[in-house]
C-alpha cells in the first residue's frame, strides 16, 4: 500500500468488531487471545474504511449452524427495513418503530421444541457519521420512542440494528480492546511524559478515530497499559468495552451507510451479496 494511504489519510475507520454470540458489539481479540470461532458461534462482523475521515459503516452476521439463520434474517429484515424508511425530513422515532415492527415479528427455535421472539437490544442505535467522527450527534433508534429530530439533506447516516434472543439490553462487559480520542477534549497538560508520548502517537496514527489495543502493539508500543489508562483517566481518549446480553443469549447485527443525496438515498456500503 503507497504510504500516503496509510495512517489517518485512509484506511480502517476503526477496529473491526468480532463480537460472539451474547457479546453484541466492541469486542475484538486483544494480543495473545486465543478464542477459536466454532460452529455453534454467531459472530458480527463490523468493519469500517475512511479516506480523508470519511467513513462507511457496515455489518453483518457469521453464523454456521442453520438454526440461526432465522435470526439473521429478522436482524436483516430490520435493517432494510430502516434503510426503506430513512430519507430526507424522516423522523428517526418513526424509522425506530418501523424497524422494531419488522424485527421482532419473527420468531426462532434454538433448542428444537419452543419458539421465542426476536428482540430488538433497545438501548443500542443506528447514528449519523461526521468527519473522523464515526458517532456523530444523532441517533437511530430501533425501537419504539427515541428523539424525534429528522434526517437532513447531505447526512451520513448508520442504519445499525441488533437483535438478541435475550433480555434485548446490553452492559458493558469483558476486557477492553476499543479506545478512541475524545472528540471535544480541551488540550490538557500531562505530568507522565509517557501518557503524553503515547497521546501524540495516538493523534498522529489515529486522530478522532477509534483504534485498538492491538493496534498500539503492531506499531511499536507494546507497553502502553499504564499510559492508556493515565489519558483515559484524564478525559483524553474514551474506552469502549464490550457490550453484552445476558449470558446464554445470541445477538445478530447488520448494518448499512447511506448518503442522503438531493434526489435519492444512496446505499454506500451495499454489495452483491447483501
Amino acid at each position: 500500500i503507497n504510504a500516503e494511504y496509510m495512517g489517518v489519510k485512509a484506511g480502517q475507520a476503526f477496529p473491526t468488531g468480532c463480537s460472539l454470540n451474547n457479546v453484541a458489539a466492541h469486542w475484538t481479540p486483544n494480543t495473545g487471545d486465543s478464542t477459536v470461532l466454532q460452529y455453534d458461534d454467531v459472530c458480527k462482523i463490523d468493519f469500517g474504511t475512511q479516506v480523508n475521515g470519511h467513513i462507511v459503516d457496515c455489518a453483518w452476521t457469521v453464523a454456521f449452524n442453520p438454526k440461526f439463520d432465522e435470526l439473521k434474517e429478522a436482524v436483516l429484515d430490520g435493517t432494510n427495513t430502516g434503510i426503506k424508511a430513512a430519507g430526507i425530513d424522516a423522523r428517526l422515532c418513526d424509522i425506530g418503530e418501523q424497524i422494531q415492527e419488522a424485527m421482532e415479528s419473527h420468531e426462532v427455535c434454538l433448542d428444537g421444541k419452543n419458539m421465542e421472539q426476536v428482540r430488538c437490544v433497545r438501548n443500542l442505535y443506528g447514528h449519523d457519521i461526521g468527519l473522523y467522527r464515526v458517532h456523530g450527534g444523532k441517533s437511530v433508534p430501533i425501537v419504539k420512542g427515541g428523539e424525534a429530530g429528522r434526517m437532513e439533506e447531505g447526512e451520513l447516516f448508520a442504519i445499525e440494528t441488533f437483535g438478541s434472543t435475550g433480555k434485548g439490553y446490553v452492559r458493558e462487559d469483558l476486557e477492553c480492546s476499543h479506545y478512541m480520542r475524545h472528540f471535544e477534549a480541551s488540550p490538557a497538560p500531562l505530568r507522565n511524559p509517557k501518557a503524553a508520548k503515547l497521546l501524540r502517537f495516538i493523534d498522529q496514527n489515529f486522530s478522532t478515530l477509534a483504534f485498538c489495543r492491538k493496534w498500539l502493539d503492531q506499531l511499536g508500543e507494546t507497553k502502553h497499559l499504564m499510559a492508556l489508562k493515565g489519558l483515559v483517566d484524564s478525559g483524553l481518549v474514551d474506552p469502549y468495552p464490550p457490550l453484552c446480553d445476558n449470558r446464554g443469549s445470541y445477538v445478530a447485527q447488520y448494518e448499512h451507510t447511506i448518503l442522503l443525496r438531493p434526489t435519492c438515498k444512496e446505499v454506500v456500503s451495499r454489495g452483491d451479496d447483501f
